[in-house]
C-alpha cells in the first residue's frame, strides 16, 4: 500500500479507452490510492468498448492542491476534453506544482491543449505523433517514457510498461510528499 491516502485523479469523457482507464484504476487502487474517476458531470460514461464508468467528481471542482497525481487514458475522450478550459487549467496547474502526470496513448492531445509539451520527450499513439511534434515534444516511440513530472504511455498493449513508470514516479513522489 505504498500510495495508501494518494488521490489521483483519472479524467474521463465519452469513449474513453476502457483498457486505459481501469487497469490503471485498478493498478493504483492495488497500491492504496483514493482514485477518482472525475468528468466534466456525473452521468455515467461508456467507454469506446462499451464499458460503464461512473465518475465520482467533476473536473471543474478539482483542485491541483487536493490531488497527488492525474491520469489522462486515451481513446476518443481525450478530444473531447481537450475543449474544457477547466481541464486545461487542472493540468497546467498540476505541472506548474511538479505533480505527477500519466498520459496515454491520445490522452497526450490534453498535454497539448493544456500547453505543457514544448520541449519534452512524449510518446503515443502513431495517431498523435505529428501533433505532438507540432506541439514541440520530441517523439520517442517507446512503450513508456518518463520525462519530469510526466509518464507517457504509447497504447493499450503497453499498458504493464505505463503502469510500472506511473507507479514508480508515483512512490518516488510518496517518499518526498510529507
Amino acid at each position: 500500500m505504498r500510495l495508501a491516502g494518494k488521490r489521483v485523479a483519472i479524467l474521463v469523457a465519452e469513449a474513453v479507452e476502457d483498457l486505459e482507464f481501469y487497469v490503471p484504476l485498478m493498478r493504483l487502487q492495488e497500491e492504496g490510492a483514493d482514485v477518482i474517476p472525475a468528468a466534466m458531470d456525473l452521468k455515467p460514461i461508456r467507454g469506446k468498448n462499451g464499458l460503464e464508468i461512473l465518475p465520482t467528481a467533476r473536473i471543474e471542482s478539482l483542485q491541483a492542491g487536493d490531488l497527488f497525481a492525474a491520469v489522462i487514458p486515451g481513446g476518443w475522450a481525450p478530444d473531447k476534453l481537450r475543449r474544457y478550459p477547466a481541464v486545461n487549467r487542472l493540468i497546467r496547474e498540476m505541472d506548474a506544482a511538479g505533480k505527477i502526470i500519466g498520459i496515454i496513448c491520445h490522452g497526450g492531445l490534453v498535454a497539448i491543449s493544456a500547453g505543457i509539451v514544448r520541449g519534452r520527450r512524449a510518446t503515443g499513439s502513431l495517431g498523435i505523433k505529428d501533433d505532438l511534434t507540432n506541439a514541440g515534444a520530441a517523439w520517442v516511440d517507446a512503450p513508456a517514457v518518463r520525462e519530469g513530472n510526466i509518464v507517457w504511455g504509447r497504447v493499450v498493449a503497453d499498458i504493464p510498461a505505463f503502469c510500472r513508470e506511473l507507479v514508480a514516479a508515483l512512490v518516488e513522489a510518496a517518499k518526498d510528499a510529507p
